[in-house]
C-alpha cells in the first residue's frame, strides 16, 4: 500500500474551485469500473484514483479510515492480516474498484441483507462541496452521529452533491467457516424456498436463484454452519465460484449486450414476467432482469411489488434510469443539491436529468 500512499486532498479543491469560477462541470470518477451506472456522464473529467491509501485503521476497535481512491483489493489486503473484511462483501470490478466510487453507487454484494450495507456501515466521509469547502460529517463510532447522518447521505448519490475525499467505515471480522447448498427449483418454488429459508434463524450470508438452482451459503462457526446446512439439504456447491460470480457479475447471466435491469422488492413479492430471464439474489430482495423493455412499464410493475426499478446497464443512457419521483422528491433533491453544490458543476445529471 506504501507506493499507493498519496494525499491529494490540496489539488483536488483547487480542481473544484477552479471549475466553479468558470462554471466548468466535472464528470467526478475514480477507476471508472462502473461509467456503466447512471446516466451518461459530462463534463470535464475529474480522477480521485490517486487519492488514496489508508489514513487509520484500528483492528481492536474495527475502525478503518481511507482515502476515496483506495481500491477494494487493496483494503482487503489490509483487513486480511486481523482476518477482518468489509462486512457489505461489495464488487471489485476486477480488484480496481475504489472506496470512493462504491460508496457512491452504493453497491453491496450478496450478504447484505444480513450483514447490511455499505451505507449502514459508514460511520463518517470528508467531502469536497461545490464551493469547494473540505468538510467532515460523521465520526469514528456510531455514538458521535447527532442529528441527521449526513455521512451516509453520500451513499447511492453518484456525486451530484460533492467529491468525497476520505471513508470511515466499521469493519467486521471475517467468518471461520463458509459453506453452500444448491436446490434445482422453478421460478415459483425459489422464490417460496427463499421466503422460507430466510424466515428460519441461521446463519445465512447468501441467498440466490440463478434461473435453475437456489443456491444458499452459510457463515459462522462450523458447528453452526455444518448444523444449518443438514437441515436444508440439497447437494454441496462450490462456495466461492458462485457468490464471487453473483458479486462480480461474471455469472453467464450477465453476459451479453441486452439491457440489465435492477429491481428491489420486498422478497416475499409475487413474480413478475413469467416468461422473462431472472436472476434473485439478496433472498428475492434484488431481482435481475434482462431485455429491452419501456422503463414506464417496469415502474408500474414495481410499484405494483412494491418496490422500484432501475436501467443498471445497457441501453439508452441519455434518458432517465432511475425509477422516477414524484413532485415533492424532485424539490427534495433540488434542495440538497442546491445546498451542497449550488453551481450544479459535481457530475450533474448523472443521476437524475434534472438534477
Amino acid at each position: 500500500m506504501a507506493d499507493r500512499a498519496a494525499d491529494l486532498t490540496e489539488l483536488l479543491i483547487d480542481r473544484v474551485r477552479r471549475a466553479g469560477e468558470r462554471q466548468q462541470a466535472l464528470a467526478v470518477t475514480g477507476n471508472g469500473t462502473k461509467h456503466f451506472l447512471g446516466r451518461q456522464a459530462t463534463g470535464e473529467p475529474l480522477s480521485v484514483a490517486d487519492h488514496a491509501g489508508v489514513v487509520e485503521y484500528e483492528p481492536t476497535e474495527l475502525v478503518l479510515t481511507v482515502r476515496a481512491g483506495t481500491t477494494l483489493a487493496e483494503i482487503d489486503a489490509v483487513l486480511e492480516g486481523s482476518r477482518q473484511a468489509l462486512g457489505s462483501d461489495p464488487p471489485t470490478f476486477g480488484g480496481r474498484a475504489t472506496i470512493g466510487g462504491t460508496l457512491a453507487a452504493n453497491l453491496s454484494g450478496p450478504p447484505r441483507p444480513w450483514s447490511g450495507s455499505l451505507r449502514d456501515h459508514v460511520l463518517g466521509v470528508r467531502v469536497i462541496n461545490g464551493h469547494g469547502e473540505h468538510l467532515r460529517f460523521g465520526g469514528r463510532v456510531m455514538k458521535n452521529v447527532a442529528g441527521y447522518d449526513v455521512s451516509r447521505l453520500m451513499a447511492g448519490s453518484y456525486g451530484v452533491l460533492g467529491l468525497v475525499t476520505e471513508v470511515t467505515v466499521r469493519v467486521h471480522a471475517r467468518a471461520e467457516h463458509t459453506t453452500t447448498r444448491a436446490l434445482k427449483l422453478g421460478p415459483d418454488e425459489a422464490l417460496a424456498a427463499m421466503i422460507r429459508f430466510g424466515a428460519v434463524h441461521s446463519p445465512l450470508c447468501g441467498l440466490a436463484w440463478d434461473g435453475r438452482t437456489v443456491y444458499a451459503r452459510f457463515a459462522g462457526s462450523a458447528a453452526a454452519v455444518d448444523a444449518a446446512a443438514r437441515e436444508l439439504g440439497g447437494e454441496a456447491a462450490d462456495d466461492e465460484r458462485f457468490w464471487t460470480s453473483i458479486r462480480e457479475q461474471t455469472h453467464e447471466f450477465f453476459g451479453g449486450d441486452e439491457p440489465l435491469w435492477r429491481f428491489s422488492v420486498p422478497p416475499a413479492a409475487a413474480p413478475a414476467l413469467p416468461d422473462a430471464r431472472w436472476l434473485f439474489d439478496w433472498g428475492g430482495a434484488q431481482r435481475w432482469l434482462r431485455g429491452d423493455y419501456e422503463i414506464a412499464r417496469l415502474e408500474d410493475i414495481a410499484r405494483k411489488m412494491g418496490g422500484h426499478v432501475s436501467l443498471y446497464r445497457g441501453g439508452d443512457r441519455t434518458g432517465e434510469v432511475q425509477h422516477s419521483r414524484d413532485a415533492v422528491q424532485q424539490r427534495i433533491h433540488r434542495a440538497l443539491k442546491a445546498s451542497f453544490d449550488p453551481r450544479g458543476i459535481l457530475n450533474p445529471g448523472r443521476l437524475y436529468g434534472w438534477l
